[in-house]
């Protein structure tokens, strides 16, 4: 069952991606005066077709592995002297463009507004406050200390937790110096200091960019208090009710909600029996944790979330946006992602993040589900920065994908000619290679995670 869950999930989220990014295609090309003969989600036989007015064949198809937008092409076949004026390749170098960069747009599109609903509903995170610096790391050698809040990296504001963490990522593989400002709480004196790098994390699968800048911070303690179980799941069928406090497992004491998460997931399918306190009685339950297969290995899940305590206002930062704020965020973050994508491409060409960070659909798709779990917003953010991906990748100049049309495009503009059939047909072979390679290696990624 959630086998079947995960791969519904993670088709859904697919499907809704592919749906944006080839209605983009779509919608621009009906308006330059392309025939669109055929917009399809997914590829092979057809399970679902229907047509339009304008002769359009809608098609969700078999193989749900992405999809395409097929136009009127002289290039594919003959075309009626009276609708030669509405195939693709008769269109302006311009016009074309317009038409492949549509796609990728889409996709950035539909990540403005995904973040500019999850901002607009209001978004909040604890503050980075330091509470170790280990000795002899990055941290240390830039004289930062316990108690201290990280209030920039190189000179981006640092709010939250998540932003601090998205900053240094944005380092991973530097040589150089990390620019940090922080400073004591209650006090508005900044104290800057530089960290010095050399390959930072370099080639590290999985890097955690906290870890290696040398700190922990502040975290609250989250007692394992059940909030929700999820239906029909081993905690529902056992008996687990919101509010249970776990506090052994098998007579082992639990402490904090991290403790019961390692103990269920170091024993798939293996009996254990809880003590919980319940309106002030302790009670024993027995619960059979089911198998998971996740990155690593196979775990145990029963099918809970957890309580979050409410942490004090003065460590959680809020923000209220009204819709302009909230759309400028949205704006700025698809922006910061989109670059952060490129960069990370080029550092993994040249070595500085290891390869085996790439992710395939397998991957993909256990975190769609995981977010779809996590509740609505959850998977929506997940959408948004596949979103991201899915544009910058296919903006990528290699041919078959939107970039390589891009590229070819670009240079008939400069020059004024177009590119020779048999070098583009070339390209596409080897871009077609290379995509296929990229996509196996993924995958091989995700097999070896498992």
């Amino acid at each position: 069952m959630a086998l079947i869950q995960t791969i519904v999930i993670a088709l859904f989220t697919l499907g809704v991606l592919v749906a944006f990014h080839e209605y983009g295609h779509f919608w621009v090309a009906r308006r330059c005066g392309v025939m669109v003969l055929r917009f399809s989600i997914g590829f092979g036989k057809a399970i679902w077709q229907t047509t339009d007015r304008h002769g359009t064949e809608y098609t969700i198809a078999a193989i749900p592995l992405g999809g395409y937008v097929k136009m009127l092409d002289e290039r594919e076949g003959d075309v009626d002297p009276s609708e030669r004026a509405a195939a693709f390749n008769r269109q302006s170098v311009w016009k074309r463009i317009a038409i492949v960069s549509a796609g990728p747009l889409a996709n950035f599109l539909l990540a403005v507004l995904v973040f500019w609903a999850l901002f607009f509903r209001g978004e909040s995170g604890l503050l980075p406050v330091i509470d170790r610096v280990e000795p002899d790391t990055p941290a240390y050698f830039a004289g930062l200390e316990t108690g201290q809040e990280i209030v920039s990296v190189d000179g981006r504001e640092t709010p939250t937790v998540n932003a601090l963490s998205f900053r240094l990522l944005e380092r991973l593989g530097d040589t150089g110096d990390i620019e940090i400002a922080a400073r004591y709480p209650g006090s508005e004196v900044v104290y800057s200091s530089t960290a010095p790098i050399n390959r930072w994390l370099a080639g590290v699968e999985n890097p955690d960019p906290l870890d290696g800048l040398g700190i922990t911070l502040e975290m609250p303690v989250i007692l394992a208090v059940v909030d929700e179980v999820t239906p029909e799941g081993p905690a529902e069928r056992a008996g687990f009710l919101s509010g249970d406090e776990i506090v052994a497992a098998d007579e082992e004491k639990i402490g904090e909600w991290a403790d019961w998460v390692d103990y269920v997931r170091s024993r798939p399918e293996v009996p254990l029996v809880a003590t919980i306190i319940r309106d002030g009685l302790r009670l024993p339950i027995k619960v059979v944790p089911e198998r998971r297969s996740l990155e690593g290995g196979d775990i145990g899940s029963v099918g809970m979330s957890v309580r979050i305590p409410a942490f004090p206002e003065e460590r959680v930062r809020r923000f209220d946006r009204g819709p302009l704020e909230a759309l400028k965020a949205a704006v700025v973050r698809t922006l910061d992602l989109t670059l952060f994508t490129f960069e990370s491409m080029v550092k993994m060409v040249k070595g500085l993040i290891s390869p085996d960070n790439l992710s395939g659909p397998i991957t993909i798709a256990k975190i769609a589900a995981s977010s779809a779990e996590s509740g609505l917003w959850s998977w929506f953010g997940f959408l948004a920065l596949l979103s991201v991906s899915l544009g910058a990748l296919n903006l990528l100049p290699i041919p078959v994908l939107d970039g390589g049309h891009l590229l070819f495009y670009g240079i008939e503009a400069i020059s004024g000619r177009a590119v020779p059939e048999r070098i583009q047909a070339f390209g596409y072979q080897l871009g077609f290679a290379m995509v296929l390679s990229l996509m196996a290696f993924a995958l091989y990624n995700d097999v070896a995670r498992l």
